[in-house]
């Protein structure tokens, strides 16, 4: 009984003068000291266990170096088509992007505790994009990143212009334009005045003249009546039928002359100045006109017993005016580029058209249109449009054989000679403009005042015109008539 008492007695002193001489050996080489759980900085630990991960970003074909604090035991790799791990040492791996995609990597230690973990979020590979744009647009701040398959530009340009080409790079760079998401902000909306001139002169001539005879031969109970009358073709009627000259030569057989003669000259100045301001990117349109009506038809009601009611005379309006529409975009070093589309219509009675009960006249349209894309710097002119023509119309008109003798043929025939000149211009000037003060504008009425009865009766006089109250600018020595109405 006692050698069995004593036996464990004896193991237990043995193993406590183990223990005591290994922390004596421990304390003496510290080299020797073993690493435990307690020794290492462990990661943050979110609520459901897995440890806090790292978000990484990587492009198709690079890797990046991780270092750990302490051995690797194991790797866990979600998606190893997206991204891959290589461990090349205790403490050391490689993590090389696959393919377009996300996953995550976990690395764990001998004890099975995790050491650290990594988001890996496999994109396209952008330095090259970003340095064509930093080349391409080097006073624009523009950022590219990928998402998915595609990219998201973001950050500042200079103009509309520049946003647009750093996405035509992107897309080129990426292959189309569906991948790319244009999300650029213009530092500066710069607003454009366009100016446009539209000047038109329009000259004509006419001259007219003709002879109509008349006679009536009488021999016995034979009565022979001769009559000549030449109508004027190339201005389709006698400017005036009334201007004629009748004469009467003999008693028999009697003849009767008639002398129609006419010459017309005539001038037309035609001037439109429309100006329109407008956003760089945005469309804008000036109308100033009316419209005038043009029957359509007759809508007639249906009685109840099938007869025909009550009619009502239905038209359509045509627009006629001053129209400008465009859109500029303001392009590097203060050039404009501008799509211009002008029009100045009004109603003539040149090909008008004439029907109905009534005689109703139904007029037409004289139209200058003038639609282009343009390119100028900031104050310059260009003229987008221009028009010379010269219509020259001559006919004569007179009785076979009589007409073409040399000088007796005067008597026998018309001539009708019609000469159209007309010149048009179309002037176009943009402006970069900034807002002002109210101050700084003038408007058509400044200075407007309607004049008195004494005035109006005695002098007839319609409006005075004074300088604006409360300016302060220098008074102007200007000479003759000035201002914007005058009598």
């Amino acid at each position: 009984m006692k050698c069995r008492e004593i036996q464990p007695m004896m193991r237990t002193f043995i193993v406590r003068a183990l223990s005591f001489s290994a922390v004596a050996a421990l304390t003496l080489n510290p080299a020797l000291t073993p690493v435990v759980a307690s020794d290492y900085r462990v990661a943050p630990v979110s609520t459901d266990g897995q440890m806090n991960a790292r978000f990484v970003s990587l492009g198709i074909g690079k890797s990046f170096v991780i270092d750990l604090p302490r051995e690797i035991k194991d790797v866990l790799v979600a998606d190893p088509k997206v991204a891959n791990a290589v461990v090349r040492s205790t403490q050391r791996a490689y993590i090389i992007g696959a393919a377009v995609g996300q996953t995550n990597i976990v690395f764990f230690d001998s004890t099975g505790a995790q050491i650290a973990a990594y988001d890996i979020a496999v994109k396209r590979d952008l330095n090259g994009v970003r340095a064509a744009l930093k080349q391409s647009l080097p006073n624009s701040d523009i950022q590219i990143e990928g998402v998915g398959d595609g990219v998201v530009l973001s950050g500042s340009a200079a103009s509309p212009v520049e946003a647009q080409q750093a996405a035509d790079i992107a897309a080129r760079l990426v292959g189309g334009t569906e991948k790319v998401v244009n999300s650029i902000a213009v530092r500066g909306r710069d607003q454009v005045m366009l100016k446009v001139t539209l000047a038109e002169v329009q000259r004509s001539v006419i001259k007219q003249l003709g002879i109509d005879l008349s006679a009536s031969m009488t021999y016995g109970t034979s009565v022979v009546n001769f009559n000549n009358s030449n109508p004027f073709t190339a201005n389709s009627a006698p400017l005036v039928a009334d201007n004629a000259l009748t004469g009467r030569f003999g008693t028999m057989p009697s003849v009767t002359a008639t002398l129609r003669a006419m010459e017309s000259a005539g001038v037309v100045r035609t001037l439109a100045e429309p100006n329109l301001t407008a956003i760089s990117g945005e469309s804008a349109t000036f109308i100033s006109g009316g419209e005038f009506p043009i029957p359509t038809g007759v809508t007639c009601q249906t009685t109840v017993g099938g007869g025909i009611g009550q009619c009502v005379q239905t038209v359509s309006f045509k627009k006629f005016g001053i129209s400008l529409n465009f859109t500029p975009v303001v392009l590097t070093e203060g050039r404009i580029s501008l799509r211009v589309m002008t029009e100045v219509s009004e109603v003539s009675t040149e090909n008008a058209l004439k029907g109905g009960a009534g005689g109703t006249t139904i007029p037409s349209i004289k139209t200058r249109r003038a639609e282009t894309t343009l390119e100028i710097p900031s104050g310059g002119a260009m003229a987008m449009a221009g028009l010379i023509q010269d219509q020259t119309k001559q006919a004569i008109n007179g009785l076979p054989g009589l007409a073409q003798l040399p000088v007796l043929g005067t008597l026998f025939r018309s001539r009708d000679f019609v000469n159209n000149q007309s010149e048009l211009m179309v002037l176009v000037t943009p402006y970069v403009v900034r807002a002002v003060a109210q101050k700084d504008l003038s408007r058509p009425d400044d200075g407007f005042a309607s004049a008195s009865d004494p005035q109006a009766d005695l002098l007839g006089s319609i409006n005075r015109i004074y300088g604006v109250p409360g300016r302060v600018e220098k008074a102007r020595n200007y000479r003759g008539t000035y201002g914007f109405i005058t009598d």
